[in-house]
């Protein structure tokens, strides 16, 4: 299979009908997240023999696909999600796009997908936010997200590798992810579903591992609750992540612990950036498992002062509660602490152009 040959340049096709101006600034108000969409996509297909080819931005608009469509039945689907943000000069940037680009690869690799060139991925990003640049909120907390997603075209029903794949990007301008912007979560421990496996695809962003969440979250909800936190699999000890999001432990001598990456967790990019901004700020961070019994026995003594997830949606989500079958506990007074305000500011003050950019992590489009 050729996983390199690229026919590239994205030709631009226009939208005959695209929204409004009045029309899209009425939506830009209020647009929640993922609710609304912009006009226009990228697709690029892959077929083996050839390699990439037909790279486009065109309007944004359904696909058709035979009923024997390889994904529908065998899953062969992997995804990202990013952001672009408005800066104070009126210009815009994406936040580590290559961080994304690498993660595509590695997730397309492990499902046996052909590999999208990093160089092409990022071509996509950058270009279809230089198309709807009028699409990016500037209220704050309010971003542009970009989700590129492939799947397998080929039509047939073996079970084997599809030799043909379809890259797509879309925009969404997002609000909060929570609603009402949620000071603090509280969580379910999921007692009866596990998320991933040794040896399985849970270092994989793919469409599978998020279905997998989806009876487990689903019961968080019934119980009242955001978000479900996952436990390992082999001894239903060990605290991995929520259903879409890293997790962090912060303790009362100022030192944060995050579950170690090993294959069975997604290596989040908010993740490790909040690693580095928290060891720039010179606070200890601890890549090191953290049993779920001690998080309540350090929750009870109040060594634990506070706990939080990220992820590119929602950003930093500090926990108040953590609920479950065997477990009922607060965390330090049940809000945001003053460890997750502070990293939540310092990683928006740099995507928002407020701080400086000591790492290069910002991709200015214009």
């Amino acid at each position: 299979m050729n996983h390199i040959r690229v026919e590239t340049s994205l030709r631009f096709e226009q939208n005959p009908n695209p929204t409004p101006a009045t029309e899209r600034e009425a939506l830009l108000q209020n647009p929640g997240f993922g609710r609304v969409f912009t006009d226009y996509m990228v697709t690029i297909r892959y077929a083996e023999g050839r390699g990439w080819h037909d790279a486009k931005i065109a309007a944004r608009g359904p696909f058709q696909h035979d009923p024997a469509c390889v994904v529908l039945h065998y899953a062969q689907e992997i995804f990202e999600g990013l952001k672009a943000y408005r800066l104070p000069d009126g210009g815009a940037t994406l936040f580590r796009p290559e961080a994304n680009a690498r993660r595509f690869v590695n997730s397309a690799t492990r499902l046996a997908m052909a590999p999208l060139p990093e160089e092409l991925f990022l071509e996509s990003v950058r270009e279809l936010v230089r198309v709807e640049r009028d699409w990016i909120p500037s209220a704050d907390g309010a971003s542009l997200y970009l989700r590129p997603f492939m799947f397998a075209t080929e039509v047939g029903l073996g079970v084997r590798p599809s030799s043909e794949y379809l890259y797509c990007v879309t925009a969404s301008p997002v609000g909060a992810y929570f609603k009402g912007g949620a000071s603090a979560v509280t969580i379910w421990v999921s007692e009866t579903y596990t998320r991933a496996a040794p040896g399985g695809t849970g270092d994989a962003k793919c469409g599978g591992n998020y279905a997998a969440s989806l009876a487990a979250q689903a019961e968080a909800i019934r119980e009242g609750c955001e978000q479900v936190v996952f436990l390992d699999a082999v001894e239903r000890r060990w605290v991995e992540e929520l259903g879409g999001m890293n997790v962090f432990f912060v303790f009362d001598d100022g030192s944060l612990q995050t579950p170690p990456l090993g294959g069975t967790i997604l290596p989040g990019v908010t993740r490790d950036s909040l690693i580095t901004l928290a060891r720039d700020l010179g606070l200890t961070v601890r890549e090191e498992p953290y049993a779920i019994d001690q998080w309540r026995a350090d929750a009870a003594s109040g060594r634990l002062t506070e706990a939080f997830a990220c992820g590119t949606a929602a950003v930093v989500s500090p926990i108040g509660q953590v609920k479950g079958r065997e477990h009922s506990f607060t965390i330090g007074d049940g809000g945001a602490g003053p460890v997750a305000s502070r990293l939540k500011a310092a990683l928006l003050d740099i995507q928002n152009g407020r701080a400086p950019d000591k790492r290069g992590w910002l991709d200015r489009l214009f």
